[in-house]
């Protein structure tokens, strides 16, 4: 006979501060985002300018569809269940992450910039509403709003040099 409980009530308390790790974890990559951009300005029409635009795009594409598993990874916490809006936003964000992506390594550059700053836009927004609702933790309604906007200012950046 199976003695495994059917289901779990889970008790959850979580401070409304960022914590520290989630300080480092959370702006440390936003720095290649930055380094990458005044890089791409400072060697314009050069090697290492190509190369650092290349690699902060593929750190976007790669940090967006990360965090589209973060936020599937949080639904599986949430009470009830996961909702229809962490489902919808974890698969949008996967989707601009993905197609932003395969944009670059087909050297679709602008487009592929336009896509991160969208995604990374919808993170400013919609962190913020899951953190009020439940769906994220509370920390995140304070940090990204700072955090995320750094990575748009050097996704930005880049989509003015390219302009």
């Amino acid at each position: 006979m199976d003695d495994q409980p059917d289901s779990r009530t889970l008790r959850v308390t979580e401070p409304r501060a960022v914590p520290w790790l989630s300080i480092v974890f959370g702006y440390g990559p936003m720095v290649p985002f930055l380094a990458g951009a005044a890089v791409a300005w400072g060697w314009r029409g050069e090697a290492l300018g190509d190369a650092a635009l290349l690699l902060t795009l593929l750190w976007g594409s790669a940090i967006l569809l990360f965090l589209s598993g973060v936020r599937r990874g949080l639904s599986f916490r949430t009470e009830g269940g996961a909702t229809l809006a962490q489902i919808a936003t974890m698969i949008g964000l996967f989707g601009l992450g993905f197609a932003a992506l395969v944009l670059t390594t087909l050297d679709e550059v602008v487009a592929a910039l336009v896509l991160l700053i969208l995604g990374f836009g919808a993170l400013t927004i919609l962190d913020p509403i899951a953190a009020r609702r439940g769906e994220a933790p509370l920390f995140f309604a304070r940090l990204r709003p700072v955090q995320i906007p750094l990575a748009i200012l050097g996704l930005g950046a880049l989509l003015a040099l390219k302009l």
